[in-house]
């Protein structure tokens, strides 16, 4: 069982007035119907600077770029995620936007063991761990604590269950060599 805090560390000052608009706006509908142009000047803004910036980063909030293969073509795919902190990792939430089916990301980290993390210029690799029963409904309340949006989207998404995934420090293997 992860030692993690109970909340998540909150931003002060201007990034504090910003993460407030971001969380209010993350609970409007219309926003949701937005999401190919955020996707896209996420995705652009990070490659632009060399994923020094990103539009939730902006908004004072923490994101990571999951890297995981391609479940059928085994070819790396790169997704930018907003992120909860939680201990040493991290929890991601596939929302999808309030879609009614599961977004294509977590399918392919549903089948994957590990992932490549990179939080802003800090790169790991990162066991994965999908998270179900009771402590899914109490990382639940952690996840909707951080960002109230995820209330709307679920709502948005028919009552869909978002999977939760748990991004750990894979720990360093010992190698045990008989004399």
């Amino acid at each position: 069982m992860n030692s993690a805090p109970t909340t998540p560390p909150r931003p002060r000052g201007l990034r504090n007035l910003l993460r407030i608009l971001a969380r209010w706006l993350g609970t409007r509908e219309w926003v949701m119907r937005m999401a190919p142009i955020i996707i896209w000047l996420e995705s652009h803004l990070r490659a632009w600077t060399g994923n020094r910036v990103s539009l939730i980063g902006i908004a004072g909030l923490q994101s990571v770029q999951v890297t995981v293969p391609g479940r059928k073509s085994g070819t790396p795919r790169t997704t930018a995620l907003l992120c909860i902190p939680y201990g040493d990792g991290y929890i991601v939430t596939g929302s999808n936007w309030g879609r009614p089916e599961h977004p294509t990301w977590s399918v392919n980290l549903r089948a994957a063991d590990e992932a490549q993390v990179k939080a802003g210029s800090h790169e790991s690799r990162m066991s994965v761990r999908m998270i179900t029963g009771d402590e899914r409904e109490n990382l639940w309340k952690l996840v909707v604590d951080y960002w109230p949006g995820y209330l709307m989207e679920h709502r948005r998404s028919g009552g869909r269950e978002f999977r939760l995934f748990v991004l750990e420090p894979t720990r360093p293997t010992t190698e045990f060599r008989e004399s």
